[in-house]
């Protein structure tokens, strides 16, 4: 009898459970194409999979794979990577990497996007993101030549297409043992789907509003087109935004009363953000084109802008392609065009509390994750996330788990809000460190509900059957609707799974566990 107690309650229990995955340093396949020390990486990923971990996520790089010249791709190193993984009893979340490495936060080696790339661009640097000054950030294509013949006869479209359906072809048999678990598609800048608004590279710091990224001829024109449809030729782009590092009440077009509140600037504002919106639509398309019948799903990342979101103009949010504001939804809009695709929206910031980040910067990370959650809650898909900046303590910690289950553990079965997983960044040494590596151990554990490690997703409810032809296209009708504001889901204040639960708790939860 009191197994089959113990039994159905661990049954019960386990629809608690959140996945866990662990982020690959980024230079794990180096610039040169070559899986470096394989053995040190295997080490470290058995310690890891002794930790509980579910799996690990990689970035597979197209300034690697695609380097010699046009469709001349180079799987081996990754496959050998892929084995690597397997081999440890792993999952592998890969990253379709299509921007290039270097010039954001964390970035500690620098991978440039192809060569032969790179070398059109000097002919026509309006393949690149453009800021106001002229500046280019040949960190990513712009979305402007998403459909134009420029790259020895195909679109960028195409090239994101046949890279995907190259890596199907080339990794076929570890798709088909299952150890890919889903493919998130890299959509702009550090994989997120944004503008490069807030370049490092080009003299940004926190907690500056950034500079939008459409001056580029081909988004010129666009803009023009669109304005001059709208019946007013005369409109130009904003020219009044300021610089990276100015606060938004120093700018024409942010302060109180500002451009962005004007009919030509709400216009902008709503051009800008539709055309990254139709530019994910149309690249998740082609992704799901290439990997339709694998046992999958698809993602793809939202950046966690969290600074100047308490300020009326949410300017950092804008510059970056996400028309937020307080009685407009910039985020539930992504997440209904996911929607069509099946595909998990992937979020970061999972770790941070209002209390740490500066009055100043008007920064609410806390009341922007609940905001993009419950979007993507409310469009019946998926949510995941991660932790934007290297943390190892348990305040941090307990911040995610917070996120990852909003009102804690239902005893009874699957809590109504959890997450569909959680992606830790990164593995490096300092998290291999015996302290850290001991308190990471309890966050796993506690991410997984204080069970042991499952291999088997179907008992916390994660079927991945074989993925679905995208459905029809979403008018951006009924994408606007979206728009509507509404209030987040109540979370509760602290974590019921804290990992620094104190003496008295700890000892309740012996006690607890004695009496199961």
């Amino acid at each position: 009898m009191q197994a089959t107690t113990t039994l159905t309650y661990e049954v019960k229990m386990l629809r608690n459970y959140v996945p866990i995955f662990v982020m690959l340093p980024l230079g794990v396949i180096t610039v040169d194409n070559v899986l470096e020390d394989k053995d040190k990486l295997v080490k470290e990923l058995k310690e890891l999979r002794a930790a509980g971990i579910d799996g690990v996520m990689i970035d597979v790089w197209w300034g690697i794979i695609e380097s010699k010249g046009p469709k001349q791709y180079d799987w081996t190193a990754y496959r050998s990577l892929f084995q690597a993984v397997q081999e440890c009893e792993l999952k592998l979340q890969a990253i379709m990497s299509f921007h290039q490495c270097g010039g954001n936060v964390g970035d500690v080696v620098t991978i440039p996007l192809p060569q032969w790339v790179l070398d059109i661009g000097e002919s026509d640097p309006d393949i690149f993101y453009t800021n106001l000054k002229g500046n280019r950030n040949p960190e990513y294509l712009t979305l402007g030549v998403d459909n134009r013949r420029l790259f020895s006869g195909r679109t960028a479209v195409e090239i994101y297409s046949d890279y995907m359906k190259s890596f199907r072809e080339n990794i076929a048999d570890f798709l088909e043992t299952g150890l890919i678990i889903d493919i998130e598609v890299g959509l702009g800048p550090a994989g997120e789907l944004r503008y490069p608004s807030y370049p490092e590279s080009q003299g940004w710091v926190f907690p500056g509003i950034g500079e939008f990224q459409c001056y580029d001829k081909y988004l010129q024109a666009d803009f023009k087109e669109a304005a001059t449809a709208a019946g007013h030729p005369e409109w130009e782009l904003p020219d009044n935004a300021g610089e990276y590092n100015d606060a938004p009440e120093s700018t024409e077009f942010f302060k109180s009363n500002g451009t962005y509140l004007t009919e030509k600037g709400k216009f902008f504002l709503t051009w800008y953000s539709n055309k990254l919106l139709s530019h994910g639509d149309q690249i998740l398309d082609e992704a799901n084109k290439a990997f339709v019948g694998c046992k999958l799903k698809l993602a793809a990342k939202v950046s966690g802008i969290h600074w100047w979101y308490k300020a009326d103009n949410h300017a950092a949010e804008l510059t970056a392609g996400y028309y937020n504001l307080k009685d407009r939804d910039g985020y539930r809009p992504i997440a209904r065009m996911l929607s069509r695709h099946r595909a998990i929206l992937n979020f970061t910031c999972l770790e941070m509390r209002d209390s740490e980040q500066s009055a100043d910067a008007k920064s609410a990370p806390q009341e922007l994750v609940q905001q993009v959650l419950s979007g993507g809650w409310r469009e019946n898909i998926e949510v995941a996330g991660e932790n934007a900046l290297s943390r190892y303590d348990s305040t941090a910690y307990n911040q995610i788990l917070l996120n990852a289950r909003p009102n804690g553990i239902n005893r009874d079965g699957q809590p109504k809000l959890r997450m569909y997983g959680v992606t830790y960044l990164r593995l490096s040494d300092e998290l291999l460190q015996k302290p850290n590596l001991n308190l990471f151990k309890t966050f796993v554990k506690k991410m997984h509900a204080d069970q042991d490690y499952c291999p088997d997703p179907k008992k916390y409810n994660h079927h991945l059957g074989p993925l679905e032809r995208s459905k029809p296209e979403i008018s951006i009708e009924q994408l606007m609707e979206a728009t509507k504001a509404e209030d987040a889901f109540p979370w509760d204040k602290e974590t019921d799974m804290s990992v620094s639960g104190g003496l008295l708790s700890n000892l309740i939860g012996k006690l607890f566990s004695l009496f199961k």
